[in-house]
């Protein structure tokens, strides 16, 4: 398969689980030149990964110290559920294994998921709140998303991983207090947009409400909106523009 800009409505088939294995590096990668073109980027906070399409129970990483505007997808690397790099060269942050290997065995659903120390993600999850659904696009996350409000310092065990996974349930989304946004996806695609999304609903919430009360959007509309901007369809659709951006600006991701 040829990784190209195109126009395309529904996710590729693949000939070969090789071929899948790449694409999804490539949109990993791509993912993180992404974020760090958003300013999701903060020293060595912050890591996506996605499940292997093969090796289920191992998940393709950033390397550990690797600014986000570098990676490349040769450069990512392959863990396994005990925390060991079984392919690739550089080591992976321990936070990510932590976290991302607990979520992907407690949603064996989710084949990407997504976590950085964004400004207005950290900001907003400060606060212990869900978000409101004041917006179209927050609408996403309406009764899709949750809060686990228990801070207890930078996450480096696997038990704090799983509570984590605990505290996300069946949703897309968690608000993880004092520290920031995770989201997760069937696809790095849709994993990738809801974080986009979710830091843009945090800052549209914490503007609004520096400027008075926001209007709630009522339930009956609020989940009509869901219906057609938080599905898994419209997560990855959603992203297909700026992965097309981000190819067309920084082809070298691709190798």
């Amino acid at each position: 398969m040829t990784t190209k800009m195109t126009l395309s409505f529904t996710p590729p088939v693949f000939a070969n689980v090789d071929e899948e294995r790449q694409h999804i590096k490539q949109k990993l990668a791509g993912a993180f030149r992404l974020f760090s073109k958003f300013g999701f980027d903060e020293g060595v906070a912050g890591h996506i990964t996605a499940r292997d399409p093969e090796k289920k129970d191992h998940f393709w990483v950033n390397p550990f110290g690797m600014h986000f505007s570098q990676i490349k997808a040769s450069d990512l690397i392959l863990c396994n559920h005990e925390g060991e790099v079984v392919e690739g060269e550089y080591p992976v942050n321990r936070a990510a294994f932590a976290i991302h290997s607990q979520i992907h065995a407690a949603r064996p659903d989710v084949n990407a998921a997504a976590h950085a120390h964004s400004v207005y993600g950290k900001s907003w999850s400060s606060l212990g709140r869900l978000l409101d659904p004041i917006t179209q696009d927050a609408c996403a996350f309406y009764k899709d998303h949750s809060l686990f409000d228990d801070f207890t310092g930078v996450v480096l065990d696997i038990e704090e991983g799983k509570r984590i996974g605990k505290a996300l349930g069946r949703q897309k989304a968690c608000i993880l207090r004092n520290h920031g946004l995770l989201t997760v996806g069937k696809s790095v695609d849709e994993a990738a947009w809801w974080f986009i999304t979710m830091e843009r609903s945090c800052q549209a919430q914490l503007l609004a409400e520096s400027a008075g009360n926001p209007v709630i959007i009522d339930p009956e509309n609020a989940a009509a909106a869901y219906g057609t901007v938080g599905t898994t369809e419209a997560g990855w659709f959603q992203f297909q523009p700026l992965w097309n951006r981000i190819v067309k600006e920084q082809p070298d991701l691709l190798k």
